[in-house]
């Protein structure tokens, strides 16, 4: 689990580590709720859950400016949500309603968003890294300082497109961030037995991409890690990548009940190297915040999440003729 950490953690102020804070515990209570509404029913389909890894994406997005893209796998409901998505039209789209994001037809793999700039939520493995190569070269084309970032996971690095589009983006020097989410586990088989290197971003260096590894359990230390590969990438130097190892402490999805791990092991990591306890930790012994502003912190996520199930559950299914809508675009937006 022990990740090289190359970038001294950054100075936060109480305010941002509040929001960090707020933000993975967003997402938590949101998976949770999520969780239950699939048990009763209300979700069909595939459901992934990102419980344990909230601090990946929330230090990253703690990087990002207006105008960056992001760009993920199926595990996207927390993406969304701390790219500052609407929990109501996420978790509508997971129960299949017209509020939805993607009008209740995409469901829990297939949302997007353009006024966040986020490209899905993709169902096949790999898939996504030269989309987000694509939409990292539409940015070079334009001339502006924006970076995508791309996700996926130990097991799609070991996909032959990634080491496709390693060497295109390294060869256009585009301004991405290919990001691997090291859950240790892939889909049920741990990166012992999968993978032949123990540290997956080296194999940028075969194409000239530098990287790092990053402890994926502590918010400022990715931070601190993307505000690096940022630096990298708006600057001109090409892609860099990110190895951030974390902990998913639900199955791969709903139905997967996790046999290849110890229950043991799930606990061990969940007492000692929880991302939101240790941030609490934090608040709690620099006197940043009390017992009580945090438990008004959770009562508001509560709401929040409890107010996006019932907002889901009396949205309206999708009418039938919309089977027959957003299949081609009707128009291509040019640029002035």
């Amino acid at each position: 689990m022990a990740a090289r950490k190359t970038t001294k953690k950054p100075n936060v102020s109480a305010e941002e580590l509040k929001a960090y804070y707020h933000d993975m515990l967003l997402i938590r209570r949101f998976e949770e709720k999520a969780g239950q509404l699939y048990g009763m029913g209300l979700i069909g389909g595939f459901c992934h859950l990102y419980i344990g890894q909230e601090a990946v994406v929330v230090g990253l997005e703690a990087t990002a400016k207006e105008g960056d893209s992001r760009i993920t796998t199926y595990r996207d409901h927390g993406h969304m949500l701390a790219c500052g998505m609407d929990p109501n039209g996420v978790m509508a789209e997971l129960t299949g309603r017209e509020d939805g994001y993607s009008k209740g037809k995409g469901g829990s793999m297939h949302m997007f968003s353009k006024d966040k700039r986020f490209y899905g939520g993709h169902g096949i493995v790999g898939a996504n890294v030269p989309l987000g190569a694509g939409l990292a070269f539409a940015d070079k084309y334009k001339g502006n300082d924006a970076v995508t970032f791309t996700y996926f996971g130990d097991g799609a690095a070991n996909q032959g497109q990634v080491y496709e589009t390693f060497n295109m983006a390294a060869l256009w020097q585009l301004p991405c961030i290919f990001i691997i989410e090291n859950n240790q586990y892939a889909m049920g088989t741990s990166q012992q037995r999968s993978t032949s290197s123990a540290e997956i971003w080296e194999r940028g260096k075969a194409f000239g991409i530098p990287g790092e590894a990053v402890d994926g359990m502590d918010v400022l230390a990715v931070k601190a890690a993307g505000e690096t590969a940022v630096a990298h990438c708006r600057s001109g130097k090409g892609p860099y990548i990110l190895e951030i190892k974390t902990y998913r402490y639900r199955g791969h999805s709903m139905s997967d009940p996790a046999k290849y791990r110890t229950r043991e092991e799930v606990q061990k990591m969940r007492d000692e190297r929880d991302p939101i306890e240790a941030v609490r930790t934090l608040l709690l012994q620099g006197e940043h915040a009390t017992e009580e502003d945090l438990k008004a912190i959770d009562k508001k996520i509560k709401d929040i999440v409890n107010d996006s199930a019932e907002f889901a559950k009396n949205s309206p299914e999708p009418a039938l003729d919309e089977l027959w809508t957003d299949i081609y675009a009707t128009e291509i937006p040019q640029e002035a």
